[in-house]
């Protein structure tokens, strides 16, 4: 099982021993113009944008020089009077022309790097029989792409490989179980590649793809996965992140170890899942699409649904509640039934917590987002858990809450 870099044919050892190439039938092949790969990734380019000395890069490679603190052309060298990135459109329809004349014809260019390989995959534009003819190398295979997990100079290219195989339609049920098996069958290899890429990953993107990879091997053998407690600690850390996609990615991964029990919950609130949580809830609307926040009010059930997690949230429970209590009603039904529960754990079962309950009464709004929740389509479960909210409310707001109205652009409600 563990020797899954050992491979089964002479192509997939000539892959093994080279990782970062793929065969190349140089009398099928149609190389590009020299002109069309971008001078930092030496790869063709998808979208060319010229700087204001005139070289022209890929958007994705000169944003990221960029935003890595750079002011110079990486060609020239020379000091930039101006960051702006203006596409090389005739550029751009060259490109096409060329990458549409090679998926038409029978002389396809088949790409000679892991790397061009991905960004070919994961382009929207390039037809699907050529993807298809794409798919089919020697090192998109199985086990020679659960093989790259165990070199670090391939680790990057790995993951998101395998995120493309295990997201793209075009890839049958079949092969995607035959490379989740494949990770499997080495998984401290695998977790240890994961982890790897959380901790040191440059680009957001990587960890994103290996999020991607984690959510599908959860979903395939949650209980052996939540065994791995520094799984927990690296998704929490991600949850932190800036980037919307990266917080998306690693709270669905979340989402799907807190079913796995007690131990797992325990590790995410001992590594600060709960104030992470909180942050994602603060954050603007549009950096965090509602389906994340939802997820986040699950993972935040899970979490007080255990002592360690109550204790987190109560402690900071003016700053939680009212957090919950800002996001109830902009997330879907599944997520205000979450957040309903969520408040009914720490208001009022056993009797609730002290702190949880005074920040409830002074939560703005709070007492007439409940209602709204209640003459919504919510079950019959998550009626009672507002009922009783709703005298948590009505008792520690001295009726000061109940005089006033919860009001918002569509709705009026006197909670009477």
């Amino acid at each position: 099982m563990r020797n899954r870099n050992r491979s089964d044919n002479n192509s997939s050892e000539q892959a093994s021993r080279s990782p970062h190439l793929l065969r190349l039938d140089v009398s099928k092949a149609a190389p590009p113009p020299s002109f069309f790969r971008c001078p930092i990734s030496l790869e063709v380019m998808l979208s060319p944008v010229s700087l204001c000395t005139g070289v022209t890069y890929d958007r994705s490679s000169i944003q990221r020089w960029l935003d890595s603190g750079n002011t110079t052309c990486p060609a020239t060298m020379q000091s930039l009077s101006s960051t702006e990135l203006v596409p090389n459109l005739t550029l751009r329809r060259l490109i096409h022309l060329w990458s549409s004349s090679c998926t038409s014809s029978s002389h396809q260019y088949i790409p000679s790097s892991l790397s061009e390989l991905a960004r070919m995959l994961s382009d929207p534009t390039a037809d699907e029989a050529y993807k298809l003819r794409l798919l089919s190398s020697d090192a998109l295979r199985p086990s020679a792409l659960a093989s790259l997990f165990l070199a670090p100079e391939t680790l990057d290219l790995a993951v998101t490989l395998a995120s493309l195989l295990l997201s793209l339609d075009l890839v049958d049920v079949e092969r995607k179980r035959a490379l989740i098996a494949a990770l499997l069958s080495d998984l401290d290899a695998t977790v240890t590649g994961l982890v790897a890429v959380f901790k040191g990953a440059e680009y957001s993107s990587s960890r994103v793809a290996a999020a991607r990879v984690l959510e599908m091997l959860i979903a395939e053998e949650r209980t052996v996965m939540a065994g791995k407690p520094v799984l927990a600690t690296e998704l929490v850390r991600l949850i932190g992140e800036a980037d919307g996609e990266a917080v998306d990615a690693g709270l669905r991964c979340l989402t799907g170890l807190t079913g796995a029990g007690r131990r797992v919950r325990a590790e995410m609130v001992r590594m600060g899942v709960i104030p992470a949580l909180t942050n994602v809830m603060e954050r603007d609307e549009v950096e965090i699409p509602a389906a994340a926040v939802e997820n986040a009010m699950r993972v935040m059930v899970a979490a007080v649904g255990i002592g360690e997690g109550r204790a987190a949230f109560c402690a900071e429970a003016e700053r939680n509640v009212a957090a919950v209590v800002g996001r109830m009603i902009k997330v879907g039904n599944e997520g205000r039934e979450a957040a309903v529960g969520l408040l009914w754990r720490v208001c009022c079962c056993g009797g609730g917590d002290r702190r949880a309950r005074k920040a409830a009464a002074v939560a703005k709004g709070g007492l007439g987002k409940i209602l709204v929740v209640m003459q919504g389509d919510c079950s019959p479960l998550v009626r009672r858990m507002a009922v009783d909210l709703l005298r948590v409310f009505r008792a520690t707001s001295k009726g000061s809450m109940a005089a006033a109205g919860y009001d918002s652009m569509t709705i009026h409600i006197t909670p009477y």
